[in-house]
């Protein structure tokens, strides 16, 4: 065969190799990349949990205050039924 055929057949080599090589890279690249979205969908799962616990306790504490307020509103109502110095009747229209 002539030389000419030998250099197109190993240039058919070559850009075959090149291309095996750059497909192998790509799925490499691929792979790295679903395991960074699977990381990245682990931390967000993650923050959102963290995040309806935080609104659980948030909420608990709302209702714990609300019933601190509402204490504290009968504790006053009662002060001011025993304060002899506060008018707690009506006044009278005369």
């Amino acid at each position: 065969m002539a030389a000419w055929i030998w250099i197109l057949i190993a240039i058919g080599v070559l850009v075959v190799l090149g291309l095996i090589v750059v497909g192998a890279l790509r799925g490499r690249e691929k792979n790295q990349r679903r395991e960074q979205a699977n990381e990245l969908r682990q931390e967000a799962d993650t923050r959102t949990r963290q995040a309806m616990e935080r609104e659980r306790v948030a909420q608990e504490q709302v209702e714990q205050a609300k019933e601190s307020r509402r204490v504290a509103a009968e504790v006053g109502a009662r002060a001011d039924q025993i304060d002899p110095d506060t008018d707690t009747e009506p006044a009278s229209e005369e």
